[in-house]
């Protein structure tokens, strides 16, 4: 049966990423608790490092602890952020390497896979640590402080007092980091799709629509729950998806 034009990942594609990444579940799970691990140690100079630095805490703002568990907490909360972070960057280093590989299973096809191998994985690693630094300057420069002033003067103009929990204050900052870091992976995640045909420019384009709402929808998940910050995270995600449909069509030789 013939797969609709308007589909964003035809069905054939869908079965074999799934397949490839059910086969990767091991390592994917080995990745996270690498991270996790090795996370954990370095949540505790992230944790100092936000107490220190300029902007992240508005004149006349007290932070406090409730709890001893708090501090726990909240390193168990980066760490885990650590290890989704390289769970999203070994796969896709794995699309870049495999992409080919992954298409061709797909759809029961033999050819000479083009692409893929070292050079997609220096490709996709290149392109995943740029977008990913990208994002945290992005939410370091304009997203946290312009978030945290808003929400520090909306409690002064209500006469209400700026305390703020330890665990809140920076699980909210923590989200804005990660929000930014995975979000500036979507162009990155499209291009290698569209170059390894997994799905075509037009299903894209054919269904604008629906992965703005989605894009919406992921931002809305990975950052806090405020409609401000979901626009602010979504947002970037939408330009950087059109820019690589700007890249793919003026590095596409087909």
């Amino acid at each position: 049966m013939a797969e609709g034009s308007a589909d964003v990942l035809p069905r054939a594609a869908i079965r074999g990423l799934i397949e490839h990444i059910s086969r990767r579940l091991y390592l994917l799970l080995a990745v996270f608790v690498a991270g996790l691990a090795g996370g954990y140690p370095l949540a505790g100079d992230a944790i100092e490092w936000l107490m220190q630095a300029d902007g992240y805490l508005p004149e006349g703002v007290q932070v406090i602890i409730l709890q001893p568990m708090e501090v726990v907490l909240l390193r168990l909360r980066i760490a885990a952020n650590i290890g989704i972070a390289l769970v999203v960057l070994t796969m896709l280093c794995d699309i870049g390497w495999n992409g080919r590989k992954i298409l061709s299973d797909a759809y029961r096809r033999k050819f000479v896979p083009t692409g893929g191998g070292f050079g997609g994985l220096l490709f996709a690693l290149t392109c995943s640590l740029g977008l990913g630094a990208g994002g945290a300057l992005y939410s370091h420069e304009i997203l946290v402080p312009m978030l945290l002033e808003y929400l520090s003067e909306d409690a002064a103009s209500a006469g209400l007092d700026s305390t703020w929990q330890l665990q809140s204050w920076i699980g909210f900052i923590l989200g804005l980091y990660f929000a930014s870091v995975v979000g500036f992976q979507v162009p990155l995640a499209a291009l290698l799709l569209l170059r390894y045909d997994v799905i075509e420019r037009t299903s894209i384009t054919d269904n604008r629509g629906g992965l703005w709402f989605s894009a919406l929808l992921v931002g809305a998940v990975l950052s806090p729950p405020d409609p401000l910050s979901l626009f602010l995270v979504g947002g970037p995600m939408l330009v950087l998806l059109e820019v690589a449909l700007i890249i793919d069509r003026m590095t596409n030789r087909d």
